[in-house]
């Protein structure tokens, strides 16, 4: 519950305040997004395999975010950002959407 309550707060937090995001960190912005959607898409799918542990989920969050925006800011000093941008969007992007399936598969029996 506190979980939800945290993203309740922050989303409203969010369109109270809305805070401007600095050109030079825009590049990594959706990327951060799409891999915080990995780690909830993962936590989601180990509580509902009764696995979930909070350690686990608050590591994956921070290493996905973490790794993420490396390999694009690795890829604008190499001046392939945009190219590595797609490929962590593609990897995450899979990810994203083999949890979404094995969700689905737990609540729906399909």
């Amino acid at each position: 519950m506190i979980p939800v309550l945290g993203l309740v707060v922050g989303v409203v937090l969010g369109l109270v305040l809305q805070p401007s995001v600095p050109a030079a960190l825009q590049p990594y912005l959706p990327i951060a997004v799409v891999a915080a959607l990995d780690a909830l898409f993962g936590g989601l799918r180990a509580v509902l395999d009764g696995m979930f542990n909070d350690r686990v989920f608050l590591v994956s969050f921070l290493s996905n975010v973490t790794i993420a925006a490396f390999i694009v800011f690795l890829g604008d000093q190499l001046g392939v950002g945009t190219q590595l941008s797609t490929g962590v969007v593609v990897v995450l992007g899979i990810r994203i959407f083999s949890n979404a399936a094995a969700i689905r598969r737990h609540l729906f029996k399909a």
